[in-house]
């Protein structure tokens, strides 16, 4: 089973933005952020918890600004 984590934005700009730059390069699925992780813009990136390191390099090699990289609930 594989671990999954979650990029989470303060605004649905950023998200978009982050959705564009990272989905050349790693394996996402835009979600809507779970409450117990966020409460900020509702709309999340769901990524391979191993991709972490590569997901935070790539937002900031573009100025994408994030609130947090968080575990998902339940894997």
């Amino acid at each position: 089973m594989q671990d999954y984590s979650v990029v989470t934005f303060y605004s649905t700009h950023h998200a978009l933005k982050a959705e564009k730059v990272l989905k050349k390069e790693v394996e996402i699925l835009v979600v809507p952020v779970p409450r117990s992780i966020s409460a900020n813009c509702g709309i999340a990136l769901k990524f391979p918890t191993s991709e972490a390191k590569k997901t935070e390099e790539i937002l900031a090699r573009n100025r994408v600004a994030f609130e947090g990289i968080f575990p998902w609930p339940n894997g």
